[in-house]
């Protein structure tokens, strides 16, 4: 008997799954909790067991987008030595994500905007989360000597605004491309905390 008992992962899944669809089709507002029932084939008791309200869905949403996009970022540095490479290959892998998954993207990055103080502070949380991820690795190439002393602090913040407005202009425009962006960005962040190639 107890085989036949629903996974409650995977019901909230479903939700999370046919969310992403209602959601991106018809934006924030003009989805309603009964279009992500139908969606899921769930009942609609199921829906408020796991979230009781379709704010609290769609923050839950953000929250699944962003643990991807960092989890790409970690194992995209995991064989990089400390220093300069892992900043390199966390914003290619975060360029990627945003790439593979651009309705997700385009959720968190433009629905979610103007959607009141709810959604301003996980956006905010979401911006911090990243940010502090990026100083951690300015921290390492500070320590291993490959920049010099900078506010990291500061800088994360100041390289996530000059991210996140690239961005979202990709995820809307498809342009310019994920190569391009690498291309011109990320010179550009690099010579703003005045890292020198070695072999310039």
């Amino acid at each position: 008997m107890d085989r036949q008992r629903p996974d409650p992962r995977s019901t909230r899944d479903r939700i999370l799954d046919a969310a992403m669809n209602i959601f991106s089709a018809k934006g924030f507002h003009d989805t309603k909790l009964d279009e992500i029932v139908s969606e899921a084939s769930i009942s609609k008791g199921s829906i408020y067991f796991h979230f009781p309200n379709k704010e609290k869905l769609f923050i839950a949403l953000v929250d699944q987008f962003a643990d991807v996009i960092e989890r790409r970022a970690k194992e995209a540095i995991e064989d990089e030595p400390p220093g300069i490479g892992r900043v390199q290959a966390a914003l290619e892998a975060v360029l990627e994500t945003f790439g593979k998954y651009r309705r997700p993207a385009k959720l968190l990055l433009v629905q979610a905007v103007g959607l009141g103080a709810v959604f301003e502070r996980k956006r905010m949380e979401v911006n911090d989360r990243f940010a502090l991820l990026i100083k951690t690795y300015l921290d390492e190439a500070v320590a291993d000597g490959a920049i010099p002393p900078v506010d990291t602090h500061i800088v994360s913040h100041a390289w996530m605004g000059a991210i996140y407005n690239v961005v979202i202009q990709w995820v809307y425009t498809g342009e310019p491309s994920k190569d391009e962006i690498m291309d011109a960005l990320l010179p550009l962040l690099l010579r703003s905390v005045d890292y020198q190639p070695l072999n310039v």
